[in-house]
């Protein structure tokens, strides 16, 4: 089964249990998509209230796209846990002949770029979606404004976990090129959301 089909309290007894996987990499993909999920509920909250005419059509737009990135972090839960499979698999694989070993290297090097392509991918999808919450400031339900900010939170507590799930598992990559540019690709998201997220933070909370 899959992690985002278990009720709320079945996901949280396996992740306090010693399972190894789902980990942080699965909770930084969640908080990103809870992020997404509040600028979805403060854009539907905005539209419903004539006050803020002006703003349905921007509203609107940006909630088509919040929903959107809300989708594919879901599914990067359960992908993250799924990589994370593949590398323990992998290091299980037998090693006693020549070609065995050369399976077993192949299998770790391929289970080791997936687990830092997707958590890489949730970094791009917060940071696509922390951008919509950028975009919605000014333009929103003010009454709104703590779940706005909460999920400028946890947008900004998604992608800095994300990025410590790509981190660990750069060393372990072969590919020097694409290690390299993920590297430098994840530092820029991580600055970028930071700064985006303690603007908006700072200015929502003195609206509250």
């Amino acid at each position: 089964m899959k992690l985002i089909d278990l009720k709320l309290d079945e996901y949280l007894d396996i992740l306090i249990s010693d399972e190894p996987a789902p980990g942080g990499g699965s909770v930084s993909a969640l908080a990103c998509a809870q992020g997404a999920a509040l600028i979805s509920m403060v854009c539907d909250l905005t539209t419903a209230k004539k006050k803020y005419a002006d703003d349905h059509e921007l509203c609107r737009q940006i909630k088509e796209e919040a929903v959107k990135l809300y989708g594919d972090l879901k599914a990067a839960i359960d992908k993250d846990t799924d990589a994370y499979n593949l590398v323990a698999a992998a290091f299980k694989m037998p090693k006693e002949t020549d070609e065995e070993k050369a399976a077993r290297k192949k299998a770790i090097a391929d289970g080791t770029l997936e687990a830092t392509k997707v958590p890489l991918s949730v970094m791009q999808m917060g940071m696509e979606t922390i951008k919509l919450a950028d975009r919605l400031y000014g333009h929103f339900n003010k009454n709104c404004a703590s779940d706005l900010g909460v999920g400028v939170i946890n947008l900004l507590t998604g992608i800095r976990g994300a990025w410590m799930n790509v981190k660990i598992n750069l060393p372990g990559v072969k590919d020097e090129a694409f290690a390299a540019e993920a590297e430098a690709e994840g530092r820029k998201i991580l600055a970028d959301a930071e700064e985006i997220a303690d603007r908006l933070y700072k200015a929502i909370e003195e609206e509250l």
